[in-house]
């Protein structure tokens, strides 16, 4: 994505330093196409109107001139090329010149994800579907990065790049006022080390793009032509048929070629001012481009051949190259690069009014339709992973279950693109995004039910058979329904069902009463929520059955661990009548918080932790900021950009309150009305108090869900949690789900506000010395401290305004869905929350996954009822992280020699996919010095905590995703100031029989596994 209207750059450098001790400079021309996967089109629209000409056009022209290179970015449109649009003898031109190096793949993910709103999870996913693809088809590993558009820069980013086996990485998008700040101080390229705890194991050389971007100069001295744009401008929805297209730039000729050389001389000259070598990486290309690739190079071979016979004069050579060779002359000048540590380039900003910042919180339900979709991913996967290694020759066709995975694989990694996630897309592209999620998430959900009803063995099923009789009929009505937990982890825990009964008694697989609690829907009064005490180990599932009966359950066995609770009503109040405030204090009490909640405004009052019997202020409410939507009155807030107007104001003009007392959970209903009047609600909060079961901290979370919406136009509504801590305005918000990071509240002469808002993915905190109010999220919102002890989060946004470019996309964010995100929250001293949030942040994002296996109907009985053997536990110790246990199915060999010699022979090139190779990544989740002992690195037998699986056979480390051997990865080293020692830790071998780890704090260490056949 390219927004025209904030790239009037003005420049403040009107003289050209030397560079590289006078050498002639050598400027590397990088042929490119920015192909956004969305956007404003659709990707079916896009394939049609420009990207299968550009992959087709590319490899006709590049074949016809060996000097010729072009990079391909997002593997989303060139693997949708190469399987329905590319001819065979496309595909042998296209392997032959990737063998060359004249084509090369750069990132290699199926899209280029956006850095702000994206989940770790879901970064690793799309860039190993991209990679997976690119290694076994071409025996090719993407080396460098190329994440020129995302809306700024996540210190995650660079960490995972090089677990991946990257070189170096580039940027583009950091805000305006620092760019101009390292481009006069020749400070764009530096070697980043994002993590605070892996420092320089994992760090990358970065490369940030200069004030014009990624895109080639548009503007001609001599033409009202674009420059260098000879193919012109795309045409939606069908290319013209002659092939002319708007706004195609002048050809070169013997008249144009002089002014044509000039301009392009004196930008390369301007760049080559802010760099310290005299190596240029001048992009050819921007959005859209070299859909006709013959004009393109047609134009440009003369006018690079032109300007090197005339090198002397100009001071300037040219070449073709791809971005590995321009690194590659950049690393060759062995220079002292300077060191960024672990800060990130969040938030961005194009101008002093142009905050990207409202885009953090844009298009809520489609954050959580993407997250949900995730969530359910590593549920199958997990779950399919088992079933293969229990059942090789099962019931459940793996060739079946594969597709049904991969389909959620490419949805899932689709939307992280940097304008779909974000919300930054078309209406039309945001329902295909919708379309994609929902139907390979159906897909996943009919493989669940396979692998739970088809193998007919008790480890994996119990659901009853032909064997059953019917009961009396005078029973009720009895449902099924199987509960996994994804996690490696036991837990016990709270899982919530809606159900159409008012009373239901809830028994285990052995046919034991389990506590339960049914109330009245918070949603609708016509259905009951149904909360479960579940008891799971890691990666297992039982098989629950619940009786349902339109009377007060009495005469049931689980009766006695059931418990109906009904809910008290408050009287409205009406924030005009508040007066004196905090007068009749109600406490809500469970074994971990007393919350008290004033009964004059029906909010929350405070919060006491009663561990350590310390009370903190709090109270939550709903603020919204209003938006301008004209132009010629002054900034706007569109689907990136947050301006308001001035303070939030109060959303709400009365309060209404429910509290529902019980044994299970106690829950408290707030509802906010817009007018006294009002008969329906503008917004709500349902309050979760869990009780504690056994042994498990279930009651240290607050479990909260919000209703917002439809907004009224051009408000941004944000939930505002105020309380006593004395934070000074200091705020934690997570970048991507991996390192917590320091957002200090900084003023600047305009726009302050929107300034200092954060994206917020799984986790923000606010925190003093004695306390620490921690927010846990199931979606990425945008979060800021305002004012001291607040923590602010903007949960929707309901935008219109009148900016031609936004008009003319349809980019206005007209969204006026009802969002009903969740936030956890989580209250205590630093040590006790530093302890929870991490974990707490997980367990919110992969909760148990309840399948319900048949509809409500009369019982029956088992002739002989016995308990099932549930499958063993997975169990990790408390600060490791199950990330990834997976059948990927790509098939190539271990062996890159192999492999490559595979690829290269040309012979039965399309493999089947691999079954038997299991994808195995776990994650420390603790900082370096971030709690005594649980941010010890810790030593595991991986044979041993993956018995309950399978025996394993082999295990190999490799690269994060999977393509190399760690063993053989050499990543090039770069020399720093401060000269730190460079050498990763040894690795073992793949064929090492010791299956002995060691697991460092923040380490992210995968393994391909190899298990024994039929070892369960």
């Amino acid at each position: 994505m390219r927004l025209f209207s904030v790239f009037a750059f003005i420049c403040c450098f009107c003289s050209h330093e030397a560079t590289a001790e006078d050498q002639p400079i050598q400027a590397f021309v990088i042929p490119h196409s920015h192909m956004d996967v969305g956007w404003v089109y659709t990707i079916q629209e896009s394939m049609h109107a420009y990207a299968a000409n550009v992959y087709s056009s590319v490899t006709e022209e590049l074949s016809k001139v060996k000097e010729r290179r072009f990079i391909a970015v997002e593997q989303e449109f060139f693997r949708l090329w190469w399987d329905t649009v590319a001819s065979d003898s496309q595909k042998k031109q296209v392997r032959q010149l990737v063998k060359e190096g004249r084509l090369e793949f750069i990132i290699g993910g199926q899209v280029m994800h956006d850095e702000a709103v994206t989940d770790l999870d879901d970064q690793i996913l799309q860039l190993t579907e991209g990679h997976g693809f690119l290694y076994e088809t071409f025996g090719v590993r993407p080396r460098f990065s190329w994440h020129v558009d995302p809306f700024g820069a996540s210190a995650a980013t660079p960490v995972l790049f090089a677990l991946a086996g990257f070189n170096a990485h580039l940027i583009s998008r950091v805000d305006y006022d620092l760019k101009d700040g390292m481009q006069r101080d020749k400070k764009l390229q530096f070697v980043w080390r994002g993590s605070p705890s892996l420092k320089a194991q994992q760090e990358i050389f970065t490369h940030t793009m200069d004030q014009f971007s990624y895109c080639t100069p548009s503007q001609l001295p001599f033409s009202n032509s674009s420059g260098f744009y000879w193919n012109g401008v795309a045409l939606f929805p069908n290319p013209p048929k002659d092939g002319v297209y708007p706004n195609m730039s002048l050809p070169v000729t013997k008249e144009t070629i002089q002014p044509y050389a000039k301009t392009m001389v004196e930008n390369i000259k301007r760049r080559a001012a802010w760099f310290r070598t005299n190596h240029v990486l001048w992009p050819w290309g921007c959005d859209k481009q070299f859909y006709n690739s013959s004009v393109q190079f047609g134009n440009m071979d003369p006018l690079m051949k032109y300007i090197n016979q005339n090198s002397k004069e100009f001071g300037v050579t040219v070449r073709y190259a791809t971005l590995g060779e321009y690194f590659q002359s950049v690393h060759q000048t062995n220079l002292t690069w300077d060191v960024r540590g672990s800060e990130d380039f969040l938030p961005y900003s194009t101008e002093p009014y142009q905050a990207w910042t409202g885009f953090y919180a844009s298009r809520n339900v489609l954050k959580g339709a993407a997250r949900r979709a995730s969530s359910l991913l590593h549920a199958a996967e997990t779950l399919f992973t088992r079933y293969r290694i229990s059942f090789p020759d099962g019931p459940v066709a793996k060739d079946w279950a594969l597709d049904k995975l991969r389909a959620l694989r490419w949805a899932v990694s689709e939307v992280q693109h940097h304008d779909g996630i974000t919300g930054t897309e078309s209406p039309k592209v945001a329902e295909m995004y919708t379309q994609h999620l929902m139907e390979a998430m159906m897909g996943v959900e009919e493989l669940l039910a396979a692998l739970f009803l088809l193998p007919h063995n008790p480890a994996f099923s119990s659901v009853p058979d032909s064997s059953l009789h019917e009961k009396g009929v005078d029973e009720g009505l009895e449902q099924h329904v199987i509960i996994y937990n994804p996690l490696a982890w036991n837990i016990t825990t709270l899982v919530n069902m809606t159900v159409a009964f008012p009373s239901a008694a809830v028994y285990d697989d052995g046919g034991q009463p389990v506590p339960a609690q049914i109330q009245r829907s918070a949603r609708s009064n016509a259905s009951y929520d149904l909360f479960v005490v579940v008891e799971l180990g890691g990666l297992q599932n039982r098989k629950y059955a619940i009786r349902f009966s339109e009377t007060a359950c009495s005469e049931q066995p689980g009766c006695a661990r059931m418990y109906a609770a009904k809910g008290v009503a408050f009287e409205r109040r009406s924030v005009k009548n508040w007066g004196k405030k905090g007068r009749r204090l109600l406490p809500v009490l469970s074994e971990c918080y007393k919350l008290m909640f004033d009964q004059d405004t029906n909010l929350l009052h405070s919060v006491t932790y009663l561990q350590e019997k310390r009370r903190v202020r709090v109270t939550q409410d709903f603020w919204e900021y209003n938006a301008n939507g004209d132009v010629k009155a002054g900034p706007i807030s569109d689907n990136y950009i947050f301006s308001t107007n001035g303070s939030a104001v109060r959303a709400y003009k009365a309060v209404q309150m429910e509290i529902i007392p019980g044994k299970i959970v106690t829950e408290v209903r707030q509802y906010f009305y817009r007018e006294d009047s009002d008969k329906d609600y503008a917004y709500s909060i349902t309050t979760r108090v869990p009780k504690c079961f056994g042994a498990a901290p279930q009651c240290q979370r607050l479990e909260q869900t919000y209703s917002l919406g439809p907004l009224r136009l051009n408000t941004e509504v944000v939930l505002r949690t105020a309380s006593s801590l004395k934070n000074n305005q200091t705020l934690y918000t997570d970048d991507n789900g991996y390192q917590m990071m320091r957002r200090t509240y900084r003023k600047f002469s305009n726009n302050t506000l929107a300034r200092n808002y954060f994206p917020m993915v799984r986790a923000a905190f606010i925190e003093d010395d004695l306390s620490r109010l921690v927010l846990l999220s199931d979606r990425a919102h945008g979060a800021s401290s305002q004012a001291d002890g607040q923590l602010e989060v903007m949960l929707h946004r309901r935008l219109w305004n009148n900016l031609a470019w936004n008009l003319g996309y349809n980019l206005t964010l007209n969204d006026s869905s009802v969002v009903r995100p969740t936030l956890w929250m989580v209250l205590g001293s630093v040590s006790e929350t530093s302890k929870l949030h991490q974990r707490a942040a997980i367990e919110l994002q992969h909760r148990p996954v309840v399948v319900p296996i048949d509809q409500p109907r009369k019982p029956w009985q088992e002739k002989e009822p016995g308990l099932s053997s549930p499958v063993s536990p997975v169990v990790l110790p408390p600060n490791l992280h199950l990330l990834s246990l997976s059948v990927p199915g790509w098939n190539y060999s271990s062996a890159h020699d192999v492999h490559l010699s595979h690829v290269h022979s040309g012979k039965n090139l399309r493999s089947e996919p691999d079954f038997d190779r299991v994808l195995l990544r776990i994650m420390h989740l603790f900082e370096e010095g971030e709690d005594p002992e649980l941010s010890k690195p810790v030593t595991i037998n991986l044979k041993e905590v993956l018995q309950g699986v399978g025996e394993v056979k082999v295990l190999e480390e490799r690269s994060l995703t999977g393509t190399w051997d760690i063993a053989r990865l050499q990543r090039w080293t770069w020399k720093t100031a401060d000269n730190l020692e460079k050498h990763n830790r040894p690795y073992r071998s793949g064929q090492d029989k010791d299956f002995t780890v060691t697991i460092s704090p923040k380490e992210v260490r995968t393994f391909f596994v190899h298990f024994s056949s039929g070892s369960l």
